[in-house]
């Protein structure tokens, strides 16, 4: 029988690769069901290993490809790239194993190699291993001392996936040169500091639905504190107050919704004078909208930024989060630009705090720290900013004390109760 697969020269990795296509070839259609437990387990843990194995022979050849120019006949810019064209991998992952490839054939890594091809570890803790000892500083590990931390590094493989290793690959210079473990240390994290304030990146896009959309690259650091931030909102569980509005687990919000509501919070209760002026103004949204809508119509509002809110969410915001609302007459001119002054100050929600010991919707667990301070009786009517007239509500329940669709009633002892309109 002629062979399926021929190899393309007589050398002997050539004739190899051969051996394996037709190896593989002769079970591609062999039923793996009639393997016992034991030898599905066995073959499988097999299979892994060579598996590594080949990885490693196709790093060798692929090192060799690249010092001989592999591609550059037919005008590749690389012989990554052409590798990356030829075999329909992506560029990305033609370059790291390029990469990994050109770095065990340096001759810094032979013990990673011999790993490597003996098929005692996988192809992503080769990679850990050799970025983590290229890594260890030049000027404070000598050669000997970067073939101990090599070693370790390789005992430790045997152990832990690649996850973990690269966690102990971190703090590699404790184990390999403790002596300088505080001075490498100082220099890496400056290094990640300066490069993560360097792809610092934020880009928000609006869908045109009420939406908007965006991604963040920020700094760990800073990334913790705002998730500490949202965390210290989100985290109360909210109870249903009304029994009967919609499905039992409606309002419930999962993980993620949570916190996104939580940022929305942030947002709303961050002071914008803290905040730089910008010709003059602080950074204050400005919501235009008739006086009819303030006083509970259903006309629409404007930012000043060109976007269009409900009547509903703009009462709630111009009762509570730091916006300038601009009243219109209807002739479109303005009756009443409001100011923050009209807001409660820190020292009235110390007092409503104390008096009111959170949310005061009935059956409502939410802290004084993540509420808001509602006017009984709206500015636009009259009302004025006092601890008497005031009350602390959650977001939820705010946003429903101005949502025309609900009736607040008083309790006693001083907490409301909502209930749908008919």
């Amino acid at each position: 029988m002629e062979p399926s697969f021929a190899p393309r020269s007589g050398h002997s990795v050539a004739v190899a690769v051969a051996c394996v296509h037709e190896a593989l070839d002769a079970v591609a259609d062999a039923p793996v069901w009639s393997l016992s437990e034991a030898e599905a387990g066995a073959t499988l843990l097999e299979l892994t290993s060579e598996i590594a194995r080949l990885q490693e022979l196709r790093l060798r050849v692929a090192a060799h490809a690249h010092s001989v120019e592999v591609g550059d006949a037919v005008g590749a810019t690389s012989t990554a790239n052409w590798w990356a064209h030829q075999s329909r991998l992506t560029r990305p992952e033609a370059h790291r194993l390029m990469r990994l490839a050109r770095a065990l054939d340096t001759g810094h890594h032979d013990g990673v190699r011999e790993a490597l091809g003996a098929g005692r570890i996988h192809l992503d803790q080769a990679q850990v291993i050799t970025d983590a000892v290229d890594d260890l500083p030049a000027d404070l590990v000598d050669e000997d001392t970067r073939a101990r931390a090599e070693e370790f590094l390789l005992e430790q493989a045997g152990e832990h996936d690649a996850i973990t290793l690269r966690r102990l690959a971190k703090r590699l210079i404790e184990v390999a040169a403790p002596e300088q473990a505080d001075a490498a240390e100082a220099a890496r994290l400056e290094r990640e500091e300066a490069a993560a304030r360097a792809a610092a990146r934020l880009t928000m896009s609006d869908d045109g639905h009420g939406k908007s959309h965006g991604r963040f690259t920020i700094p760990t650091h800073h990334a913790a504190m705002l998730r500490a931030a949202l965390l210290a909102i989100a985290a109360p569980k909210h109870q249903h107050a009304v029994n009967g509005a919609g499905a039992a687990g409606a309002e419930r919000r999962p993980g993620p919704e949570r916190m996104g509501q939580a940022f929305c919070d942030y947002l709303e209760r961050y002071p914008a004078d803290r905040l730089p002026d910008a010709g003059g103004v602080a950074a204050t949204i400005v919501v235009t909208m008739t006086l009819e809508s303030l006083l509970g119509g259903l006309r629409a509002a404007h930012l000043h930024t060109g976007e269009t809110i409900s009547a509903t969410e703009a009462r709630r915001l111009a009762c509570e989060a730091g916006i300038v609302p601009a009243v219109l007459d209807g002739q479109g001119r303005p009756l009443d630009v409001g100011r923050k002054r009209r807001f409660h100050t820190k020292t009235h929600r110390v007092a409503l705090a104390l008096r009111d010991g959170g949310c005061t919707a009935e059956g409502c667990d939410w802290p004084p720290g993540l509420c808001h301070a509602h006017h009984d009786v709206p500015w636009s009517r009259g009302g004025t900013t006092s601890v008497a007239t005031g009350r602390l509500l959650c977001p939820r329940h705010h946003a429903r004390a101005h949502d025309p669709g609900y009736e607040a009633k008083p309790l006693p002892g001083g907490k409301l109760t909502f209930h749908r309109r008919c």
